[in-house]
């Protein structure tokens, strides 16, 4: 028989009954019942019950074993009466009556349980990862990981996708994020950059002659972390196709999206084809650029019918509104609570008004509105009787970021949201600029290497601010999953888009000379795109946090408290890189 094990804890059936078996695994769980011992062995196959006897070699050995230590146990496997059989286990009908037990791997006290399942707190989690792991949920999690990894690689090469790495030494780039930076220590003074993305790369791939290429691809920026987004390093599907325009790139992400959130989206409904919403309609219509379409509601501008209003809180603002139907029902408490939720999302309050059964309107701010007021109000949002009409009025940004919020919390509350799918949707017709307010700096609002909508005669006599790119966002259930463009190839219009972006020739060919020298050789049009896995991940398992989707994340301050990064390094360390340090000063208590 094997050293350790002749089967795993979660293969055994009922069709081995009287089989003598060896297992290894973890000691799960305990139980004294009546004198038997009961004990859980679990292994990341699954979980196995075994059961020792007063007077056997075993019994005293497990009675006294610390949960988490790792065990080899022989025995033999017998069927558990039909009042024990446990429907919720693979291995539920059957028991393994212990005869040996070798201890391979003593646990000390453990810092938090790994069954039952508490809630320890992040920093102990992360600080005992190899233990948090061990939980089913993260196991789960990980797994699934791991399945749609793989998934994600099979689908690609049946599509006639060619797996090709690109390097993680690399050049800075301004990609909207700060790099991290390795320093070179053959090259005094100067680094490598971590990349970002592969965007560079895997656009030369193109000009080389590969044509459909993709990669689970690392990447690194230097940013801060969220709930949505994990600080230092994630992964992307990240893909690159010649000779297409946008809708070929459509295509090939809808049926991969389409098909992965089938396969691991536990039976929630896949909507498809994919919508196409072009960002400022995105922006007024849902407040933001990755709406939750499980949300059937629309905000409206009202801007026009409050425009020569006598109501001066309205006055002069950008005023968007948010219809909601059905809410005659609805008690006081029902508007009073949305209206805390919007102080909470940093508005001053939420006015709203309802419609009646003959049109009239009531609420707090009914009595500031004239006939005219009413008409307009009512033709501009559609609304019916039994209609809630809830406002935001002020900067436009500001408007958004607060309605965009309320649009979803209020369809949850008022029964206008749809659980149990995945809607996705396309963001299309970005602006290739914006202005940036502080500056009044006109910068690239997304991929600066993306394709103008118009080419070089729409940089050369367009105002900038109305340009649109041909860039996009694929978006599920309002986690923004990737943005992608149809790439620029061609050398003038680099050079002019970034001239406009504030850019002069020279720092154009010192930045960017690698991708420049290629595009005078003969580049063929190409575009691609590079969904989030971590975002997937998160979105498959129903996680709110996408930490519960990595095996060892960072935490939010961008450190690894199991392996103890970032760390100090020594002076001789720091003389053999060339590098000297300058820390800001210490802050006094």
């Amino acid at each position: 028989m094997h050293r350790y094990r002749s089967h795993t804890c979660g293969e055994l059936r009922a069709t081995d009954v009287d089989a003598e078996v060896r297992l290894s695994g973890w000691l799960h769980n305990r139980r004294d019942l009546g004198g038997i011992l009961f004990v859980d062995l679990r292994d990341h196959y699954g979980v196995v019950q075994l059961v020792a006897r007063p007077g056997s070699p075993a019994y005293e050995a497990l009675s006294h074993q610390s949960k988490e230590s790792v065990l080899r146990v022989d025995g033999r496997v017998v069927a558990r009466s039909g009042e024990n059989v446990n429907p919720d286990l693979p291995t539920g009908e059957v028991e393994v009556e212990v005869s040996e037990l070798e201890v391979l791997g003593a646990a000390d006290q453990l810092p938090f349980p790994v069954f039952p399942e508490d809630n320890a707190n992040e920093e102990m989690r992360l600080t005992n990862r190899f233990l948090d792991l061990r939980r089913a949920r993260m196991h789960r999690n990980i797994m699934l990981r791991t399945q749609v990894i793989s998934f994600l690689r099979r689908e690609m090469t049946a599509l006639g996708f060619n797996e090709l790495a690109t390097p993680i030494l690399s050049a800075t780039s301004p990609e909207g994020a700060r790099d991290f930076l390795v320093p070179s220590r053959v090259h005094p003074g100067t680094f490598y950059a971590l990349p970002q993305a592969p965007q560079q790369f895997k656009q030369l791939l193109m000009i080389a002659g590969f044509d459909r290429y993709f990669q689970i691809a690392p990447c690194f920026r230097d940013e801060d972390s969220r709930a949505d987004r994990s600080p230092g390093e994630f992964y992307q599907l990240d893909v690159e196709m010649s000779f297409v325009e946008q809708e070929d790139v459509f295509g090939v992400i809808e049926k991969v999206m389409t098909d992965l959130f089938e396969e691991f989206g536990g039976g929630r409904h896949v909507t498809s084809p994919f919508p196409r919403i072009p960002f400022r309609e995105s922006m007024v219509k849902y407040g933001n650029d990755k709406p939750d379409l499980r949300a059937r509601l629309e905000l409206v501008d009202v801007s026009p019918v409050f425009a020569d209003s006598g109501f001066k809180a309205f006055a002069g603002k950008h005023v968007r509104a948010l219809p909601v139907p059905d809410t005659a029902e609805q008690p006081r408490k029902f508007f009073d609570n949305l209206g805390d939720y919007a102080v909470e999302q940093g508005a001053k309050g939420l006015a709203w008004v309802r419609v009646g059964d003959d049109l009239t309107l009531t609420g707090p701010i009914a009595k500031f509105l004239t006939e005219d007021d009413v008409k307009a109000l009512l033709s501009a949002v559609d609304a019916k009787p039994g209609h809630a009409i809830f406002f935001g009025a002020g900067e436009f940004d500001e408007v958004s970021k607060i309605m965009g919020a309320v649009r979803v919390e209020a369809a949850k509350r008022a029964g206008q949201f749809e659980e149990n799918v995945f809607r996705f949707c396309w963001i299309v017709d970005f602006p290739m600029f914006e202005k940036n307010e502080d500056t009044g700096q006109v910068e690239f609002s997304h991929n600066p290497f993306s394709m103008p909508q118009g080419g070089l005669e729409a940089l050369e006599t367009k105002d900038p601010l109305d340009i649109l790119a041909w860039q996009y966002d694929i978006v599920c259930n309002g986690v923004e999953l990737s943005s992608g463009a149809i790439r620029n190839h061609e050398p003038a219009i680099m050079y002019k888009a970034f001239e406009i972006a504030g850019y002069d020739r020279d720092t154009v060919e010192h930045e960017f000379g690698g991708m420049l020298r290629a595009f005078h050789f003969g580049a063929p049009p190409h575009g691609g795109i590079a969904p989030g896995v971590d975002r997937m991940v998160m979105l498959l398992a129903d996680e709110p946090n996408i930490r519960e989707t990595i095996a060892f994340p960072l935490n939010q301050n961008a450190q690894d408290l199991l392996m103890g990064a970032p760390s100090q390094v020594d002076e001789a360390r720091l003389k053999e890189l060339h590098l000297a340090l300058r820390l800001p000063p210490e802050k006094k208590a």
